[in-house]
């Protein structure tokens, strides 16, 4: 029989769990420079970037009345979007109900004219 390989639950977890997937090298120091100058670069972009908006202690100033403002117009939003939400549900709930009723009386009209067998003897 062959021998079935229980896993044992008693072993501590390893303390990362992925460390025989770790690469121990070193890197160059041509590939170090590298990533140095590629960070240096973004940064520089990030920091042009800061400088290009303008009105920054404007929009520092009027953050919290922006937030404000932000919270008050998803109260009002909520409120019109429950009265939307039940136009909707008035307005599938008919046609169900139409759909419903229409069916029912077409299988009572079916029942009704349904034609009934003629016994003929021969």
């Amino acid at each position: 029989m062959a021998e079935l390989k229980v896993p044992n639950l008693n072993r501590k977890s390893d303390k990362y769990l992925f460390k025989k997937k770790l690469t121990l090298s070193r890197k160059s120091k041509r590939k170090l420079l590298s990533e140095s100058f590629f960070m240096f670069f973004l940064s520089s972009l990030l920091i042009y970037l800061n400088y290009l908006i303008p009105n920054k202690k404007f929009l520092f100033a009027n953050l919290t009345l922006n937030f404000e403002k932000l919270i008050f117009k998803l109260f009002e939003i909520s409120k019109h979007l429950n009265q939307i939400l039940l136009v909707i549900f008035i307005l599938s709930s008919l046609i169900i109900a139409i759909v419903l009723i229409l069916g029912s009386f077409y299988r009572i009209l079916r029942v009704v004219r349904r034609k009934t067998k003629s016994i003929t003897y021969r």
